[in-house]
């Protein structure tokens, strides 16, 4: 039996073995025409008036986007917009790159993203969270931190925000207000954000948006300086658009998370001695702070004392930025850095990462199919493997002739479950 995960731009063909249970969202086709999706979107959006008829010649206009870890089409988005506001001169835009605590794109990089011509002809930001000259403090969250956005974004007249609608291991969905907080927000916010109590509430999880503290605090910040108008899409296994969401920011975000899971939810009649997920291909597996969302997918649905298989290519390495790599040297077990992490003395940059990643390894061991050294996956206290027929054949040994075996090909884009 063969099935092919998303992993980098090409895919990858794994055999399973016979009776694997293959666990996909529903196969929806993209859009005919995503240009006239995009335009018929925002000539009729959900609850605003058309974008067009909402934006005055003289305003000057943010439009926010996700950075390069998403699969978000801004280089269909963004002209739209400009298009559409074609009554407001070219210079009184500035497209802000929602990095969080992401890196800076390069110039290359926004080229490959938005276009030439977009790239020539409006400003770009990327956003920079510990820099607080270019951030604005808004006041205080009722989550115990000072609010800090992006000052192009703040100062702006009119503000969209767009995005690509996905499950979202904590966050419940991605989209919408997240593409404010935390893709524009200032480091004390985004630490607040996803601080240990936020990340491990059991209501902070895939496809939960009732009582989660992490959208509840994300649409708190976004009330303080809301976007104008939202325009997100949803995207198929062939990243094609297959809904377009325009309109109030929190009315069209809702509808599109309702489709999203709508056709992302599938239940599991019960839980697998072994999990192989991919991590959604490029560009969310670029590298293997990233590939957390795909343990944490397969992790819904492995049983307690199982195994995962991640296939990320992690082209982009650990990443070499922030704190990831390095939190895994100030413990020796995934437990032990749990514990230091739910200590609330212990704050550290790109320790929510690290939280949902040993949470999973206490539950289950976990495997990495990558482009990684070994030391470097072995560094994150994960084990490499090469070969994932041979590494299926020695979880036999431990599991036994019957072993019992879920494949997510898409991975964090399934939300799978087992109703317990």
């Amino acid at each position: 039996m063969q099935t092919t995960l998303l992993y980098g731009k090409e895919g990858l063909t794994v055999e399973l073995p016979e009776h694997s249970f293959l666990v996909e969202p529903k196969n929806l086709a993209g859009v005919k025409d995503e240009d006239k999706a995009i335009r018929k979107a925002l000539a009729n959006p959900i609850d605003t008036p058309p974008l067009r008829n909402m934006v005055k010649s003289s305003d000057t206009v943010a439009i926010v986007i996700s950075d390069i870890t998403r699969p978000t089409p801004n280089h269909l988005l963004v002209p739209r917009l400009i298009e559409e506001l074609n009554h407001v001169p070219l210079e009184n835009f500035v497209i802000i790159n929602g990095t969080g605590t992401h890196r800076d794109q390069t110039i290359e990089e926004f080229v490959q993203m938005l276009g030439e011509w977009v790239v020539e002809n409006i400003r770009i930001v990327n956003n920079h969270c510990h820099d607080k000259e270019t951030l604005v403090k808004l006041g205080r969250s009722k989550f115990g931190c000072d609010v800090y956005l992006n000052k192009d974004y703040v100062e702006a007249d009119f503000r969209i925000v767009t995005g690509f609608i996905e499950p979202h291991f904590f966050a419940g969905f991605s989209g919408g207000p997240k593409g404010i907080m935390p893709g524009i927000a200032g480091i004390e916010t985004i630490m607040t954000f996803h601080n240990a109590r936020m990340i491990g509430n059991p209501r902070s999880t895939w496809g939960n948006m009732d009582d989660n503290p992490v959208q509840e605090m994300t649409r708190e910040v976004n009330q303080m300086c809301k976007p104008h108008f939202m325009l997100n899409v949803t995207l198929n296994r062939e990243k094609e658009i297959s809904a377009v969401f325009a309109g109030e920011l929190y009315e069209a975000h809702d509808r599109g998370c309702r489709f999203a899971k709508e056709h992302a939810m599938v239940q599991c009649e019960q839980r697998f001695d072994v999990v192989i997920a991919s991590n959604s291909g490029y560009p969310l597996d670029q590298n293997l702070y990233q590939a957390v969302k795909g343990m944490s997918a397969a992790q819904k649905i492995v049983k307690k004392g199982g195994a995962i298989i991640i296939a990320a290519e992690c082209a982009d390495g650990l990443p070499d930025h922030g704190n990831y790599s390095k939190i895994f040297e100030m413990a020796k077990t995934p437990q032990s850095l749990l514990d230091m992490i739910n200590d609330p003395d212990f704050k550290m940059f790109d320790q929510w990462q690290v939280q949902k990643q040993a949470v999973t390894q206490v539950w289950a061991d976990v495997y990495v199919y990558s482009k990684l050294p070994n030391e470097q996956v072995k560094q994150a206290m994960l084990t490499p493997t090469q070969d994932i027929d041979a590494t299926l054949k020695d979880l036999k040994n431990t599991y036994g002739e019957n072993m019992s075996v879920a494949v997510l090909p898409l991975g964090p884009l399934t939300i799978p479950y087992v109703d317990e």
